[in-house]
């Protein structure tokens, strides 16, 4: 039970809803991405940009699955025995979890779109080396993001003075921004696909692309949109810079159920990896990748029509008109 002056809220469901969500995610979280980490460092022998993306959100969804246990057992018996370094890792590893998973589908989401808008002028840029970096960049700001405080007991002094700067700064740089880019990046794929060069020629590989992009855009939607419009919510009526008794009941009882939602994330990741890489699901099928899909796994994207003798290898690839209309670009695998 919480009581801000006059405004009484009982948030206390939020315990069971948070023991039996964590069991869930945990179980199928630690099987999921434990295969997809196997599959990425064992099964697949050649590894592009896109699968280095991949790698890095198995591994944040891993970590935040380790920590679970922990937030079971406190949610279950309503105590935290492990002592307060554990538990501002556990926060952390959320924090870390949620945003890093948003800004490796971000990713994920420019690649796929350098690949397929500009294929010829993005080969340089689409490269191990660039994506490692980009993945460097990505772990230290969330590191540096996902330092924290045991649990969510905030007093409205901690929230006025550093924590809603830092829950500003986590929604604009995290989830706006992202979300954003992969609005628009699905946009541009899109806008490319419907064009009548590449209506006539991408065939069943169209297919494959749309589905791609409608499970990408609906597990960050579903998962990610819910909670951090609650959090900022959330955020706004414990520095009481919006004093509404009836808004902070519904922050306080929609908070615990988009953060469940959100928590499951770490589930439906393997999702994509799925329906993303060909090779993935070949790997995972079959146990191992087949020669023609070594192949094409260098950039999972377009080549060009020079390397014919090398596309003859590739059994779903269909040809492309690139953006100037005249020169010919083979799309594999995305």
């Amino acid at each position: 039970m919480v009581s801000n002056s006059n405004c009484s809220i009982d948030d206390s469901f939020k315990y069971n809803l948070y023991g039996v969500v964590y069991t869930v995610a945990f179980v199928l979280g630690l099987v999921t991405n434990c295969a997809s980490l196997f599959v990425f460092c064992c099964r697949m022998k050649m590894r592009n940009e896109t699968t280095l993306f991949m790698t890095n959100l198995a591994l944040s969804d891993l970590i935040f699955v380790f920590t679970l246990p922990f937030k079971i057992y406190y949610n279950v018996r309503r105590h935290w025995p492990f002592g307060d370094g554990l538990c501002k890792i556990s926060g952390g590893a959320f924090i870390t979890n949620i945003y890093g998973s948003m800004l490796f589908l971000t990713c994920i989401s420019v690649d796929r779109f350098l690949a397929i808008v500009y294929p010829f002028r993005s080969r340089s840029i689409r490269t191990r080396r660039n994506a490692g970096i980009v993945c460097v960049l990505i772990w230290m700001l969330i590191l540096g993001g996902g330092i924290t405080t045991c649990f969510e007991g905030f007093s409205q002094k901690t929230w006025k003075t550093y924590l809603s700067k830092i829950t500003i700064f986590i929604e604009v740089v995290g989830f706006l921004i992202p979300l954003l880019i992969n609005l628009a990046c699905s946009s541009m794929v899109l806008r490319t696909l419907r064009r009548p060069a590449t209506l006539c020629q991408i065939g069943t590989n169209k297919e494959r692309v749309l589905r791609m992009i409608v499970v990408h855009l609906a597990i960050f939607i579903v998962c990610f949109v819910p909670y951090n419009s609650v959090l900022f919510v959330y955020a706004m009526v414990r520095t009481q810079a919006v004093d509404s008794c009836w808004l902070e009941v519904l922050a306080r009882t929609l908070y615990p159920i988009t953060l469940c939602i959100a928590t499951l994330n770490c589930c439906f990741d393997p999702v994509v990896y799925y329906f993303t890489s060909e090779s993935f699901k070949k790997s995972l099928t079959t146990g191992k990748s087949q020669a023609k899909q070594e192949n094409t796994l260098r950039s999972e994207g377009p080549v060009s029509s020079k390397d014919n003798t090398n596309t003859e290898l590739v059994e779903t690839n269909t040809s492309v008109m690139s953006s100037n209309g005249k020169e010919l670009i083979t799309e594999t695998q995305f």
